[in-house]
Formats: structure tokens, C-alpha cells, sequence
């Protein structure tokens, strides 16, 4: 009995095009055996393909000349900023001009957009909208909050001891020039409410979306990044804090687990408490109650803080102390 013959191997662990088959001496009989399933018009994989995104987006791109991905998919594959519900979804986005047929593949979801050549590139093989664009394509997708904190993410100053970029990915100017740039797309209105939310110095989700349940309370604007020694760059630092009433804010996610990690925090928070400060810390399951606990422990740690104030005593201090109802401290 004939075998059937076997795919080469690049075609035997991922989706591909009938392009790429031809290429490598693969025939249209040999495409329609069991092992092989036609996904949509030109576009192939192996019947035992175990899914990955990344694989999946390569070949959608390959196989649509003109159009790139986006959307969840683009965020997804450059690992930004996603709420929990999106940060494992299987979505195929893809969008291309108004000047290309529309996109219709079983399984993916097309976009027909404007964009500006500035606005896709082309990594590793696969075509797809920059991590500016794509946040604001999300615009019509995330909640206000969640899009903030993914705007932060391309914001905030990276930290070279542990990545490898000296620049932020982009600023709040090139930001607003781009929205300035498609006034009538999906999701714009959003996208500028986001920007006037956007702050330099949040290193994950959870500490934007913090700092935006403390606002949202009617807390002071915190400041991001608080040194403990104002102006040393080697000074133990607080994720969110204000610096006038001594107040450190951390938030300690999973990685802070780690024994090695668990004396470092605490080495750090001892060096604020031994110089006057109050120090509060928040982890998971404050972010499940969407700090809604820990906006109320703030709001007393302010209070106490204000009241322990050197100058919070005698005629002076009365009148200080009628300050923090002005400034959202209830």
C-alpha cells in the first residue's frame, strides 16, 4: 500500500498558504488528504496543528497582500496591556484600506480603516498595526480605565537595568497628533478622554487603574514613582504616593512572591517607615475588588497623616485641618 506523502516539515507544524505549498513542491491533490484542512480561501493548516496565535497571524498576513493585523490580535502578539477577559483570546483581526475588498475569512474579523503608512509595520514576518495604532484601535473595544492603563504602558520611561530601549514607546504629544488624525473613526471620542487620564510613571495595569479609582474617589492627583530622596536615582521608590503627607502607596503583584523579591520590598518599604512615612500596601485581591477597600484605607492613612502634622495644632492648625474636605479627603 502507497504511503501518503509526508508535508515538509515547515508545513507539517503551522498554518500556510497555498503559495507557500506550491513553493514547496506541495500539490492541490495533496491539500485536500485528512491531514490537511483548508481554514479559508489560499490559507491551509495541519490537521493536528495545535493553535498559536502568532503561527495563525503570520499566515493570515502572508495570505492577505495589502491588509495587516490589529486589534486584540496585534495587542496579543506584542504583549500590551490587556484586561483578564482579552488577555487569552484566540481572535483573528484584520483590517485593510477602504481602497481593498473587505476582509471575509471564516474565523477572523475584518476591519475596513484608515491608516497612515506610520501606523503598520512589518516584525517578524507579520504585517501589523503599530502598538500606538493598536491601542487606538482598542478604543472602540476597552473600558476608559483599561485603556489608560495601556496608554500608560506605552508612555512610562522603560527601566534599563531590565529592558532593552532607552525611549518610551511614544509620547502624549505623538498620541494626540495621531487621534488629531482620524477625527471620525470608531472609538476617537474615548480615545481623547483617555489622554487627558494618561500619566508618565505606572509600571503595570494595576497601578494605573489604582490611581484612577483614587481620583475617581475624589482624592488628590498622586504622584507616580515617589524617591524616597528626592533627586537620587538609587533611592528606595513608592509606585504611587504623596510626598507631603508621607504617604507610599505600592502595589505588589505576583512576582513580588518571590522570596528574593519579598525582602526587597521589604527592605524597601522599612527604609520609608524609618523616615516618617505611612506605607500601605496592595496586592491581587484588591484588584478584584477594584480597590474599592483600598481607596477607603487611603482616605483614612490621608486623614490620620494630616492630622499628625506638625502644624496641625493650635489656630493654625484649625484651619488646616478644614483643608482635606476641599481637596476630596471625606
Amino acid at each position: 500500500m502507497r504511503q501518503p506523502t509526508i508535508l515538509p516539515g515547515a508545513l507539517a507544524s503551522a498554518p500556510f498558504t497555498f503559495d507557500s505549498a506550491r513553493i514547496a513542491g506541495v500539490t492541490p491533490g495533496r491539500l485536500r488528504r485528512k491531514d490537511v484542512i483548508n481554514v479559508s480561501r489560499g490559507l491551509y493548516r495541519p490537521a493536528g496543528w495545535d493553535f498559536d496565535l502568532e503561527d495563525a497571524a503570520r499566515a493570515l498576513s502572508e495570505t492577505s497582500p495589502g491588509a495587516w493585523i490589529s486589534h486584540v490580535t496585534a495587542a496579543r502578539i506584542r504583549c500590551q496591556l490587556l484586561p483578564p477577559w482579552l488577555s487569552d483570546t484566540t481572535e483573528l483581526h484584520l483590517s485593510k484600506p477602504r481602497s481593498l475588498p473587505a476582509a471575509r475569512r471564516k474565523g477572523v474579523f475584518g476591519h475596513t480603516v484608515v491608516a497612515h503608512s506610520n501606523e503598520v509595520e512589518q516584525v517578524d514576518g507579520i504585517r501589523l498595526s503599530t502598538r500606538s495604532r493598536t491601542w487606538l484601535d482598542m478604543a472602540r473595544i476597552l473600558p476608559l480605565h483599561n485603556l489608560v492603563a495601556m496608554g500608560d504602558e506605552l508612555i512610562r520611561m522603560p527601566r534599563l537595568a531590565f529592558e532593552a530601549r532607552s525611549k518610551p514607546y511614544d509620547t502624549i504629544a505623538g498620541l494626540r497628533e495621531m487621534v488629531a488624525r482620524h477625527p471620525n473613526l470608531q472609538g476617537v471620542v474615548r480615545a481623547r478622554e483617555a489622554l487627558e487620564l494618561m500619566r508618565i510613571g505606572a509600571d503595570s495595569a494595576p497601578e494605573s487603574l489604582l490611581r484612577l479609582a483614587m481620583v475617581d474617589a475624589g482624592l488628590p492627583e498622586p504622584e507616580l514613582q515617589v524617591l524616597l530622596r528626592a533627586g537620587d536615582d538609587r533611592s528606595p521608590s513608592a509606585d504611587i504616593g504623596y510626598r507631603h503627607r508621607r504617604l507610599a502607596i505600592q502595589y505588589d503583584g505576583g512576582h513580588h512572591l518571590v522570596a528574593e523579591q519579598i525582602l526587597s520590598d521589604r527592605r524597601r518599604d522599612k527604609s520609608f517607615e524609618a523616615a516618617g512615612w505611612t506605607v500601605l500596601v496592595f496586592g491581587k485581591d484588591d484588584l478584584a475588588d477594584n480597590f474599592d477597600g483600598a481607596v477607603s484605607k487611603i482616605k483614612r492613612a490621608l486623614r490620620t497623616c494630616w492630622l499628625d502634622h506638625p502644624l496641625a495644632t493650635g489656630f493654625a492648625g484649625q484651619q488646616l485641618r478644614e483643608r482635606p474636605a476641599t481637596t476630596g479627603i471625606k
